[in-house]
């Protein structure tokens, strides 16, 4: 690798650690007003459209098993989320939204959509999706880098 690889490699990691820093806290001040945090919200944007498993969830959004799991147990404490059984896998239950969840979710639809505006005003619209493509594909190459 040479210096300069290695440079851009500092300059991404860094870039990616302070963008997710921003990230969490722009999505805690999102969700606090509907009752989540921005881990909640995190795990209960991962099933909205199919229930998953905690280890699917785990996978889906890169973090460990272990902290869905207890995200997991914390939303189906609170009513946001439920428990049912997995077809494919009997000891695995599937985690769902339940109605309270859902609404809890749909609660941070005005405070996403005014950032996400406020985004797009910012880096212009092409530039913008052109952001979410390069990061997608970044993520991409990490996984066959890692998995390589």
């Amino acid at each position: 690798m040479s210096r300069s690889e290695q440079d851009l490699l500092s300059r991404t990691a860094l870039g990616i650690f302070r963008l997710n820093g921003q990230f969490l806290a722009a999505s805690e001040e999102l969700a606090a007003p509907a009752g989540l945090t921005a881990a909640w919200w995190q795990v209960l944007g991962a099933v909205l459209h199919e229930p998953l498993p905690v280890a699917g969830i785990a996978r889906e959004m890169g973090i460990t098993r272990q902290s869905v799991q207890r995200i997991a147990d914390l939303l189906v404490e609170r009513g946001l989320a439920a428990y049912e059984p997995n077809p494919a896998h009997r000891r695995a239950k599937l985690l769902r939204p339940t109605d309270e969840g859902l609404a809890a979710v749909e609660r941070l639809g005005p405070g996403h959509a005014a950032l996400a505006a406020r985004l797009a005003e910012v880096l212009g619209a092409e530039r913008f999706a052109e952001t979410a493509r390069v990061l997608e594909e970044l993520s991409k190459a990490m996984d066959s880098v890692q998995k390589g």
